[in-house]
């Protein structure tokens, strides 16, 4: 299949259209918890060497960069909110404005991939995933975390989540991407309107 100019000018003009709805991730305790815990389980289990380059997918202000640059590796970020780029950039972190589907990264660029709670925003998950292999070296881990459909939260209601999918589906599309899936966790914890569940996916890259 080949795009004609008009149906480059279709995508453009529907990728626009949902920019508007991009909105600034100012940390949280919530997540910036499960984070740190996400990251000491993986990094635990599946060591990076020093210098390690890792892209975080949909950075927001930081604080995953934060902990691997404190660990010694070279993370880099990507996000579509031009404040929390401006935030990552006062704290001296590596952050550009980019869209997760549309990476100017050249192929086997990282040793890492984390992409939490980014991908349910893209509106083909099964080409961004793919980019996301392109970008990331042969060998190299990828960690996903996405929330679950239909709890208390209705994340499915989120305005710009539009990849709330199943468990089934997302690994599924993981192992059509073509990596081989190490691991599947449960992340449960509780929010004022009650219990809450993310699923996270760790993977390597052949």
């Amino acid at each position: 299949m080949k795009l004609t100019d008009k149906d480059v000018e279709k995508l453009e003009r529907f990728l626009e259209k949902i920019g508007r709805e991009v909105y600034p991730e100012p940390p949280s305790a919530t997540h910036t918890q499960i984070t740190r815990k996400s990251i000491e389980y993986m990094f635990g289990k599946y060591p990076f060497q020093p210098g390690a380059k890792i892209l975080d997918v949909g950075c927001g202000q930081g604080v995953a960069m934060e902990i691997f640059a404190a660990g010694g590796h070279s993370p880099a970020g990507i996000n579509l909110s031009a404040e929390d780029a401006s935030a990552c950039g006062q704290k001296g972190l590596d952050a550009q404005i980019s869209d997760q589907s549309f990476l100017d990264f050249d192929d086997g660029a990282f040793d890492c991939v984390w992409c939490r709670h980014c991908l349910e925003h893209s509106i083909f998950p099964a080409f961004t995933l793919s980019e996301l292999f392109r970008v990331l070296k042969n060998g190299g881990h990828m960690y996903v975390e996405v929330p679950a459909p239909d709890t208390c939260c209705g994340h499915q209601t989120n305005p710009n989540h539009y990849s709330v999918l199943g468990k089934s589906m997302w690994i599924e599309l993981v192992r059509r991407t073509g990596f081989n899936l190490l691991e599947m966790l449960d992340i449960n914890h509780n929010v004022p309107a009650g219990p809450d569940v993310y699923w996270a996916f760790i993977m390597q890259k052949p």
